[in-house]
This record gives C-alpha cells, sequence and structure tokens, in this order.
C-alpha cells in the first residue's frame, strides 16, 4: 500500500464513521481526542469500578472508570488529565487531588484507530454518588485489591462481562509509586 495513500470514508454517524484505506475498513470516532481510563484505589485499598448496561454486546459489563476527552461541544480541546478527573467524577462519584500518566495505546487495534490514555487517579475524596449522566446507570463497585481476582470471577460467572482493560488496571493498581 502507497504512504500517500489516503482513506476513504466509507459511513459517518454522530459519533463513529467507518473508514477504508485499501482493503482494510476500521472505526473512527467522531469529535473526540482520545479515551481516558482510570485506575483509582481509595485509602482503605478498593480498586473503583464501574457496572453498566452496554448495548454492543447487550450485556452489563464491569469496568475501569473511562470516558471520552474533547467529546462535547466547546471542550473540543479538553486536556486528557482534565477529561479523566471529570470522567470519574461522574461515573463514581470520587474527585482525584492528583493524576498521573501510566500508559498510552489502542484498545482494539485492528478495528478502531482509537486510543485510550490510563491515569492513576491519586489522593480520593468522595464528593457525590457518581452513577454517571442521563440515561447511563452506572453502578459504582468499590472492591478490595486482595480479594479484587476472585470478585471477577464471582461476576463474570454470574453472566457479567469484565472488559479486559480491568486486569491491566488491576497490573497498575498494584504497583508502588
Amino acid at each position: 500500500m502507497s504512504k500517500t495513500a489516503k482513506p476513504k470514508i466509507l459511513w459517518k454517524g454522530k459519533f463513529l464513521r467507518i473508514m477504508r484505506l485499501g482493503r482494510w475498513e476500521y472505526a473512527e470516532r467522531v469529535n473526540a481526542i482520545a479515551g481516558v481510563v482510570i485506575v483509582a484505589v481509595t485509602k482503605q485499598g478498593n480498586l473503583l469500578l464501574t457496572e453498566q448496561e452496554r448495548v454492543p454486546v447487550g450485556k452489563r459489563v464491569i469496568e475501569l472508570p473511562a470516558g471520552l476527552a474533547g467529546d462535547t461541544k466547546g471542550n473540543e480541546t479538553e486536556e486528557l488529565p482534565l477529561a479523566a478527573k471529570r470522567e470519574l467524577l461522574e461515573e463514581t462519584g470520587y474527585e482525584a487531588g492528583e493524576l498521573k500518566w501510566l500508559t498510552a495505546g489502542p484498545p482494539s487495534p485492528g478495528l478502531s484507530s482509537e486510543m485510550i490514555i490510563f491515569f492513576r487517579a491519586e489522593n480520593l475524596r468522595r464528593v457525590s454518588a457518581g452513577g454517571g449522566e442521563g440515561s447511563e446507570k452506572i453502578i459504582v463497585h468499590e472492591v478490595p485489591l486482595r480479594t479484587c481476582a476472585k470478585w471477577l470471577e464471582e461476576q463474570s460467572s454470574a453472566g457479567l462481562l469484565i472488559d479486559p482493560k480491568v486486569y491491566a488496571g488491576l497490573f497498575f493498581a498494584r504497583q508502588t509509586g
């Protein structure tokens, strides 16, 4: 494939567009900079996880708090750490005193051009109930790190799906410094 070849838009919706470059078809987000994923552990040693219905898979999914940066009108150039703080507060009700960049990369490189950035939230303070915005209906779980793997296994056995990013979050949550 030529390095000068440009992708062609096959379809465009309000939030996504489907692209083709050569024989490769993939999805791109419209009007968002990147996804942010937050690894947040409370003073009590609990990992903050969210649970919500995900339409594409038709099930409830256990996830790390996460969302999009730059996806709202008037906030198209939102800084990634600010988006992470905003999403953590919206979804869990916790405010982060500090954020540390952990890593970045593509969550599904064979399907999407999307990039996600992991942050570790520190100096957490509960300021609201969380639960998301609008129709999200997010359930917040505070799971002790020492029993998190077992808890995830139980949730999976009960029919919930576990986003694999949670396991990356567990790796980062157990790191010091």
